[in-house]
């Protein structure tokens, strides 16, 4: 008996040293099978069934949750209020980062310290960022309306939270101020990159100020400038958890992102077949983004 029972435990060691790496890999595996792989097989039932918790049963109804989210200009508008913001949003974002990293690129006293204070914004929390600029806009408490009134010299009563378009500038206020030090760091890295010698040479030629911009900075720098517009537009378009914090979609549905969109038709309203259908539509989309993106960024190489 104890023979058969070393045999087995040998025939056992020989298996599992034959498959080691496979036994090493398969946690990972297992873990992706649930947390993805799964989660996308079951979205693929529930795009054709009436997944409602308002209603029972899960009744086959094939592509109309499809049509319904098509049909819903709710979802239209969230579409363009995501467009919108993210385009406003990425291109003051690059804007700043960029005068800032050109300001930052040579050394000064001081430099490391205000460099410090810049990327703080990235370390936050956006729900955090989201909670802060709330209770610096809104009205009657918070201090903007009062410096303002005292700046422009008569009572400003501005719903920073609650009218259009103010609702609009205090979401773009918010994210601009905690993703800019992502676009200066990035575009800091590419500028001192750039060889000096380019500069030198094109002073010596008797070139210099903007046209050394136009011809030497922007060039060399375009890879990093399309890397950087990629990742933040990639980031921009899921805008969720400022809209929630700041404005909760309103008034009404006037700041409606796809992604806040598709959490109040999933998890408020419970229509999670017709959430489930938009979130492949705004996938798809994405999908088209993502792959231009991509294939831009590696056509993109330095002159």
């Amino acid at each position: 008996m104890n023979e058969a029972r070393s045999n087995h435990w040998d025939a056992l060691s020989d298996w599992s040293d034959r498959h080691f790496k496979w036994l090493l890999v398969a946690p990972a595996v297992l873990l992706i099978l649930a947390l993805s792989v799964y989660p996308l097989l079951f979205s693929l039932w529930v795009l054709v069934v009436n997944y409602d918790f308002t209603v029972p049963g899960h009744a086959f109804v094939g592509l109309r949750n499809f049509t319904r989210v098509l049909a819903d200009p709710v979802a239209r508008w969230s579409i363009w209020v995501t467009v919108l913001l993210s385009t406003i949003n990425v291109v003051i974002e690059f804007l700043l980062g960029l005068a800032l990293a050109l300001a930052m690129v040579r050394s000064f006293r001081g430099r490391g310290i205000i460099m410090s204070l810049l990327i703080i914004p990235l370390f936050i929390s956006p729900v955090i960022v989201g909670q802060a600029w709330a209770l610096l806009l809104q009205r009657p408490f918070g201090p903007t309306n009062f410096i303002l009134s005292h700046i422009l010299g008569r009572e400003v009563t501005i719903g920073w939270l609650t009218e259009a378009p103010w609702n609009f500038i205090a979401l773009i206020l918010a994210d601009v101020w905690q993703w800019t030090p992502f676009m200066f760091v990035i575009l800091l890295a590419g500028l001192t990159a750039i060889p000096p010698n380019l500069y030198e040479a094109a002073e010596l030629d008797g070139v210099g100020g903007w046209r050394a911009f136009w011809w030497i900075t922007l060039p060399q720098l375009a890879p990093m400038i399309l890397l950087a517009l990629t990742f933040r537009i990639l980031d921009a378009i899921r805008l969720f958890d400022t809209i929630y914090i700041m404005t909760g979609g309103g008034p009404g549905t006037n700041t409606y992102s796809s992604s806040f969109y598709l959490y109040t038709l999933g998890f408020t309203q419970f229509h999670l077949s017709e959430a489930t259908a938009g979130a492949w539509i705004f996938l798809i989309l994405t999908a088209f983004l993502i792959t231009f993106l991509v294939r831009r960024l590696l056509k993109a190489e330095p002159v």
